[in-house]
């Protein structure tokens, strides 16, 4: 992928800085010892990364500050030449200020001038829950950076719970974060801003985080395997076993071919095309040959209740006949992935959509249905879910699944090539694949956004058809991870 993936060992949970704030007070382990990992773990990633240099580390008063006094500590003694610059001193009789009191290598005034002739710069001035924007004298010396910076817990300014830089934000080239990612790490413009990740394990033991996601009011997660598991084959199965997609198509027949292709592709026994028009049946009838044709009209279909699954949406007018058919899947208590038209026809009116099993827009059509989601996209794809009572895929970069529980997953592996027409389709194919083959709506998105990811390849040239048809290799990357040791949770 196009950055520094987290490996697929690292466990799914994501901790907010309060959710970490907590499991510290909980922990049985004293703050001087967890400050001492910290800082060792600072230290270790600077020596991987970069050759020894003259270094900067910038200390802030708190325990963000304690930990980079170790690390500058550490560094010295591992060789390096290292010089503190604090931007205030340690708090009086806290850890930090036991830790500064360790240092006896080289103090040099906070000034830009120290940060410009360094060859690395350790930014240890804030935590991951700052409460205004970095002051202007720091804004400078960060920006003067002569080297590249490497970011204790988060590049300071940037507010973990959300990705959203308070003030102006200097990116990273690496960030030494602790026990669990939080969700800036992954949303963006945090996940630019972090560069290279570093995870590291500082002793904090599985009860005290325990504790801190038990004060948290809905949990939150990398989406990975791990989180879900895809469906796997029965040797003694068959077609109608795997379930019955229908995909409605109208005046835009190839957006329903490719999310059809999609779902095929991705396990569902069987696929059926259900045409809104003879234009569309006609197109249809021109595509692939293992999906079923029928119609029009569509609405004869629901009559079948092995046709358990359908996708409205992809190529579909949002208009009567969009709302209608959505209306009459969800009365006969079918499962519905709406997309594109069928979120368009109830613009404004999202309460129609409930019943729905997953919705999947992009911001713009998130927009005319509930609002701008504003720069706070967890906290919006939550309230949506929350109020239509379905799981909102909040397509982007950094897709968005958030389930009515609040539950919420954020993806991380979707390359720039997925920003073409189609892919879209594709998604709510798989989704209802998935459906189909048991998977309940939040892990079923979930799968359906990573293994979009997953399957479309890099580089130039994509197109949506790319991507269906890599999704045999992103399905058997994901049972082998999903099922053989992937990402661990707690």
């Amino acid at each position: 992928m196009q950055w520094n993936q987290p490996p697929s060992n690292w466990p799914v949970e994501l901790l907010t800085p309060a959710a970490m704030a907590r499991a510290d007070a909980a922990s049985s382990v004293p703050v001087e010892v967890l400050m001492a990992a910290a800082g060792r773990a600072v230290a270790r990633a600077a020596m991987a990364r970069f050759r020894p240099c003259r270094t900067v580390v910038l200390v802030g008063p708190g325990n963000n500050g304690g930990d980079g006094y170790v690390a500058a500590r550490l560094l010295h003694e591992a060789g390096w030449p290292v010089a503190v610059a604090p931007l205030a001193p340690p708090r009086p009789g806290g850890p930090a200020a036991t830790a500064a009191a360790r240092w006896s290598g080289p103090v040099v005034p906070f000034r830009p001038e120290e940060a410009a002739r360094a060859g690395l710069v350790v930014d240890a001035l804030l935590g991951a829950a700052p409460t205004r924007a970095l002051p202007e004298e720091a804004v400078a010396v960060l920006r003067a950076a002569g080297g590249p910076i490497l970011a204790v817990d988060v590049p300071s300014g940037l507010d973990g719970a959300t990705g959203q830089p308070l003030g102006e934000v200097t990116a990273a080239a690496v960030t030494v974060t602790f026990a669990r990612l939080k969700p800036g790490h992954l949303l963006l413009p945090g996940r630019e801003l972090c560069g290279a990740l570093h995870l590291a394990d500082i002793g904090l033991p599985q009860a005290a985080l325990a504790a801190g996601l038990e004060g948290e009011a809905a949990r939150s997660f990398r989406n990975a395997p791990g989180l879900w598991q895809l469906p796997q084959g029965d040797p003694a199965g068959h077609k109608y076993g795997r379930g019955h997609v229908v995909v409605a198509g109208g005046p835009m027949p190839g957006a329903a071919r490719l999310a059809a292709a999609a779902a095929r592709r991705a396990g569902a026994g069987l696929v059926t095309l259900a045409a809104l028009s003879e234009d569309a049946a006609a197109a249809f009838r021109t595509g692939e040959p293992g999906a079923i044709v029928a119609g029009p009209p569509a609405a004869p279909l629901l009559e079948d209740a092995r046709r358990g699954i359908w996708v409205i949406g992809p190529g579909l007018a949002p208009d009567e006949a969009a709302r209608a058919l959505l209306a009459g899947a969800v009365g006969a208590g079918r499962a519905v992935v709406a997309d594109a038209g069928a979120l368009g026809a109830f613009a404004g009116q999202p309460e129609g959509l409930r019943g729905v099993a997953i919705l999947t827009p992009h911001a713009g059509e998130f927009a005319r249905l509930f609002g701008p989601p504003g720069p706070g996209r967890l906290s919006a794809a939550r309230q949506a879910a929350a109020r239509v009572g379905a799981v909102v895929v909040l397509k982007g970069p950094d897709t968005v699944v958030a389930a009515p529980d609040g539950r919420a997953a954020i993806n991380h592996n979707a390359p720039p090539s997925l920003a073409t027409a189609g892919t879209g389709d594709v998604l709510a194919g798989i989704a209802g694949a998935l459906l189909a083959q048991g998977s309940k709506p939040f892990e079923a998105a979930c799968a359906a956004v990573w293994l979009q990811g997953e399957a479309a390849p890099e580089g130039p040239g994509v197109v949506a058809e790319d991507v269906v048809a890599g999704l045999p290799a992103a399905l058997a990357r994901g049972l082998r991870l999903g099922h053989g040791g992937g990402s661990g949770r707690l």
